[in-house]
């Protein structure tokens, strides 16, 4: 909760002093390449131009084994979009996971995946006009999904494409998936700061003194008002959190407010973890990879 408070104070900072952005935000982070080759090979940095923002914009991708062999040329893959958690916005951070993707995949628990680590934007996940090129959930929807879809052969529709990110990326998460409901067939909000979301919700927006999105911008009203659409392509969410972490009593506060909605999910809980998706990963990691594959196995097979 410090440091969290320490990130609100300082972005609160940034917006009374006009900044354009955050402190050493881009929309192009590929982090250290000893850091990026200490964790695989098997994952590349990759870049394409905003037509929004005239701007390059970066992103993270692995491409599962046998992708770029000859006989599978024509097969197209489904995807997982995973959204970090953290401010400001960087496309290097959880690319760790992609691991658990690589070793599941060739010891036959799941089915090959593409998995897309994408950069949030300067207030990672909304739509932030206060900040110079802040619309970070419209650039994913709108530019980054669009261009991973044509760049490379994955399964271009909601039967095939998935959602997940943690803490920040959760909350992201949970408010994506509710607005475009026809785009993910497979959602997965992990850590995310319900509490915070309910603060936003209870003050018009308002996060704190200095930071304040639009009204109705939260995942609780967002799941309201997909509660009362008519014929609304269904959703069950798997939601993970540890058990240890201060997000955990929240969250099955926000999963109480599901029942109530009438909104089916799915509970994993990792036992004796702290506010860590790696070490969530380590334990439980295995039923989140199984948990997409299953949901693309039974929407592709329909």
């Amino acid at each position: 909760m410090k440091c969290l408070l320490i990130v609100v104070l300082a972005l609160g900072v940034l917006v009374q002093q006009g900044r354009s952005t955050p402190n050493g935000f881009s929309w192009v982070n590929p982090g250290s390449q000893n850091l990026v080759s200490s964790i695989s090979k098997k994952i590349r940095h990759r870049t394409f131009k905003s037509a929004s923002m005239e701007i390059d914009v970066g992103y993270y991708i692995y491409l599962p084994p046998g992708y770029e062999q000859s006989e599978n040329k024509q097969r197209r893959y489904p995807v997982v979009y995973n959204l970090h958690g953290g401010r400001p916005g960087g496309e290097y951070k959880m690319i760790a996971i992609h691991r658990y993707v690589d070793a599941a995949i060739r010891a036959g628990k799941i089915e090959p995946v593409i998995y897309v680590f994408p950069n949030g934007g300067p207030m990672s996940w909304y739509n932030y006009p206060q900040f110079s090129n802040g619309r970070g959930e419209d650039v994913f929807i709108k530019e980054t999904i669009p261009h991973i879809d044509k760049q490379f052969r994955t399964i271009s529709r909601r039967e095939g494409r998935g959602l997940q990110g943690y803490s920040q990326g959760g909350r992201g998460t949970t408010r994506i998936m509710f607005k475009y409901p026809e785009l993910f067939g497979s959602t997965a909000p992990g850590g995310a700061g319900f509490a915070t979301e309910k603060t936003i919700q209870e003050n018009d927006g308002a996060e704190s003194e200095f930071i304040k999105f639009a009204s109705g911008y939260n995942t609780w009203d967002l799941a309201k008002k997909y509660a009362e659409r008519k014929s609304a392509p269904p959703l069950r969410p798997l939601i993970w959190v540890g058990s240890k972490e201060a997000n955990y009593k929240p969250n099955l506060n926000f999963m109480d407010y599901l029942d109530q909605l009438g909104i089916p999910y799915q509970k994993l809980v990792a036992p004796g973890i702290g506010h860590n998706a790696g070490r969530i990963y380590e334990i439980r990691g295995d039923a989140i990879l199984e948990f997409h594959n299953a949901n693309f196995k039974r929407l592709l097979a329909k």
